[in-house]
Formats: C-alpha cells, structure tokens, sequence
C-alpha cells in the first residue's frame, strides 16, 4: 500500500495491529467474562440511547479508549449521561472494565458505559445522524509512515462520518503527542470548516488539557517519561 492510493479509515477493513498482549489476571479476565457481556453493545439493530440506557440521555462516543480513564473519569462527572468506548485491543477493554466496575471498591460501578470490543466504525455507523453530544479521539494510532497515513483516523472519511453524528452544537475532542500526526490533523481539518468550528482563541488554548479532559495513563507517561509535547483540540458541529 501507498499513500498515493485511495481510501482511508472507512473503507480500509483492518485498522489495527495486535488485538491481545500479555495474559490477563485472573480478575481482568474474570470481568472480561462476565461484565462485559453484560455491558457489550448489541450485535445490530440501531444505537441509541434508548436502546442502551432506557432513556433520551445525551450520548458520548469514544473512539480506541486505550486503558478507559478518560472514558470513566468522564462518566464520572456527568453520571446522567450515556458513555460508548470502542477499543479493539483486549487489553484495554480488560483495564477499562476495572474502572466501570468501581476499581477495586475504590468508587461505585459505573452504570452509564457500554463498551465494544472491536472496530468503533462498526458501532459509530449505527448510530442515528445528529445524536451524539460528544466524540473523542484521543492519542489515536499515528501511522507516522507516509504510505500508512490513510489508515489514521483522522481523515476526510471518518471526519464526514464523525459530523453526520453529532448533533448540532455536538463537540469533537481530538488529542495527540505525534508532531506529524498533529500537522496531518490540522491540514484535514481545514478542509472540514464548513462542518466544523475549531474553539481555540490562541496557541495556549490547543497546548494546555481544557478543564473536564481528564488525563490518561497514555498521555501522562508522553509527557513525563518521553518529555513530549501534547496538543488538545476542541470543535464544535455546526
């Protein structure tokens, strides 16, 4: 593959590498068996809030959760609201069903996730146009090659199929520590400009974490044992 040829994450099938690493402990897996069943996402039909909450709450869409700190800080604070995360590496799904389970008696389970274990396209499709409030892209997969770059998320596909689910007013949160990822992002997304509003007033605003954008295990490790910068957008649906 090239990066002269067509498609990007919307047409590419497998986006991803490893879907498992090390074993899981006893307790991981434990919850992985019957936890995760319970909160999964339906095999099909539509995703909606009523179908997953049994309500018409505002709907969040995290897209490759890693870990799921963010995903559970988040439902968390806005504990009427509805959480979906798509993670693809078991791993993660593992860790993250530890935080919706309370961690280990550290806080009360967490009753407003679902969670997918899998490709977030496959879910993000279902879901009815204009009813997400929220959707997070969060230190994404860089693909820094150059004959790799059509398989990162941020594209022009997955940018037209993020905008045609959140709603009017919805807010699109992106964050990356990857220097060619961030100038790829930004040259896509002035192309979207008619879909979407960049909230940022100054450089300081894209530089520094926005209150309520809890940081991940990811993110502090970029910062601390690596020493990179990390950037945070913010767009609003227009």
């Amino acid at each position: 593959m090239t990066a002269h040829k067509s498609g990007d994450p919307t047409t590419i099938n497998r986006l991803y590498g490893r879907a498992k690493g090390k074993p899981l402990r006893a307790g991981q897996q434990g919850l992985v068996d019957t936890l995760l069943p319970r909160i999964a996402m339906p095999e099909d039909g539509p995703v909606t809030a009523e179908v997953l909450f049994g309500d018409n709450r505002p709907l969040h869409f995290e897209i490759g959760f890693g870990g799921g700190e963010h995903m559970a800080a988040r439902a968390d604070m806005l504990p009427d609201h509805g959480f979906i995360g798509a993670e693809p590496f078991l791993n993660g799904v593992a860790q993250a069903l530890t935080h919706v389970d309370g961690d280990n008696g550290k806080h009360p389970p967490l009753g407003n996730v679902r969670i997918h274990h899998g490709d977030a396209l496959d879910v993000l499709r279902r879901i009815p146009d204009g009813s997400l409030a929220f959707l997070y892209l969060l230190h994404p997969d860089p693909w820094p090659k150059a004959r790799h770059a059509k398989r990162r998320m941020m594209n022009d596909g997955p940018l037209d199929l993020f905008a045609a689910k959140l709603r009017q007013g919805g807010e699109f949160r992106f964050g990356t520590d990857h220097a060619v990822y961030l100038r790829h992002a930004l040259m896509v997304m002035r192309r979207h400009t008619a879909q979407f509003e960049w909230l940022c007033d100054d450089p300081g605003q894209f530089q520094t974490r926005p209150s309520g954008w809890p940081e991940t295990r990811y993110e502090h490790k970029a910062r601390t044992v690596y020493g990179h910068e990390v950037w945070y957008f913010r767009y609003k649906r227009l």
